[in-house]
């Protein structure tokens, strides 16, 4: 049985959500494939997504960058944590390219630790790189990473040069490493389900407009949500966390329990298709199902984070979008923001069939 080794960055959500979407068009069209998953990412976020059996280690392969918030970067310690583990890149290659031949693997990829792709060259099998950004690109990005880690971007850009080829999702940015680039549609998780459908389920209105509060795994600060209370015409749905605090008016919100409704088979992408805006900040998860959902987006800035310029200028063509300030945000002063949103043309469906291109490519490299 051929064995695909998923190795997955941790930082966030946005990389293990989009490899289940590969991951589940693999085995559609090569059920005969074992999937392993290596990543410090939780294991629900799989478990919740993929309905058939895959092996799954907690290992660390990537640092990301360090979150004080989702509105926060910690920029100095980003680069040194990334700076000290990447100084034993060596012995964690060999480490790693060890694990891979002792599972069998047969294939290797990346989203996108570049340590992945040097351990899949050492153990002598191909790597494919998948994402929409480099971690090289992400530190360069960093006027600090100069001084802090003079060797860092050069380190990575070796690792990642090791790789067969890489998948590019659109609002990239990086790739300089790789030899071979295939650029593919949108990955994103889409919904298949009726919205007043599940609007029904989960009691939501049908005839108020609905905000679903997202800011992922690292949260934000506090919002004044007296005020947010105050916009008579649009709910605030949440999933994650307890009833906001200083809400007076209970109809304005709703809290709902994401493992409930994996129970009742409802999935994060079925809710967002059926809200009508997503608060957000930027980031390609998020605007990928937003796009694939038609669901529109009011997001806010993110801190220190490259990837943020090249996001928020693919927006327009992807979906309705339209951009608050922190200010507005947490005062909670976001109704014209929302009427001005609303009120926008929708832009042309984009191709969100990513994962399908994705998957034909990991078949041609197992055959």
């Amino acid at each position: 049985m051929p064995v695909a080794v998923f190795a997955v960055s941790g930082h966030g959500f946005g990389h293990a959500s989009r490899q289940t979407e590969i991951i589940r068009a693999l085995h559609a069209q090569r059920p005969d494939v074992a999937i392993d998953i290596r990543t410090s990412a939780p294991r629900w976020l799989f478990e919740r997504a993929l309905d058939f059996p895959f092996s799954f280690e907690t290992v660390e392969l990537d640092t990301g960058v360090v979150q004080v918030d989702s509105l926060e970067v910690d920029v100095r310690t980003s680069i040194t944590r990334a700076a000290v583990f990447h100084r034993a890149l060596d012995e964690r290659v060999d480490a790693e390219a060890r694990a891979l031949t002792a599972r069998g693997a047969d294939l290797v990829v990346a989203d996108v630790p570049p340590l992945a792709c040097a351990a899949a060259a050492r153990a002598g099998i191909p790597a494919m790189a998948v994402g929409n950004f480099t971690w090289d690109w992400i530190y360069a990005g960093y006027p600090e990473t100069a001084a802090l880690a003079p060797d860092l971007v050069r380190t990575l850009r070796d690792a990642y040069s090791h790789a067969t080829a890489a998948c590019r999702l659109p609002l990239h940015g990086g790739f300089g490493a790789f030899e071979t680039i295939v650029d593919v549609p949108l990955v994103a998780r889409r919904s298949t389900r009726e919205p007043g459908a599940v609007r029904r389920q989960l009691e939501l209105p049908r005839d108020a407009a609905l905000a679903l509060f997202a800011f992922g795994r690292y949260g934000i600060g506090t919002v004044d949500w007296s005020e947010v209370a105050r916009i008579r015409h649009c709910r605030v749905v949440f999933t994650t966390g307890s009833h906001p605090d200083g809400g007076p008016d209970s109809h304005s919100f709703a809290t709902l329990d994401e493992r409930a409704m994996a129970a009742r088979d409802i999935a994060f992408e079925d809710l967002v298709a059926a809200v009508d805006v997503v608060v957000t900040k930027p980031g390609y998860g998020m605007i990928a199902e937003c796009a694939a959902n038609d669901t529109a987006m009011l997001y806010t800035s993110r801190g220190r984070f490259p990837e943020y310029e090249v996001l928020v200028a693919g927006l327009p063509a992807l979906t309705r979008a339209a951009f608050i300030d922190h200010d507005d945000l947490f005062a909670g002063r976001w109704g014209e923001h929302l009427d001005r949103l609303l009120a926008q043309p929708r832009p042309e469906p984009p191709a969100a069939d990513g994962a399908q291109v994705v998957a034909d490519a990991l078949a041609a490299l197992l055959s």
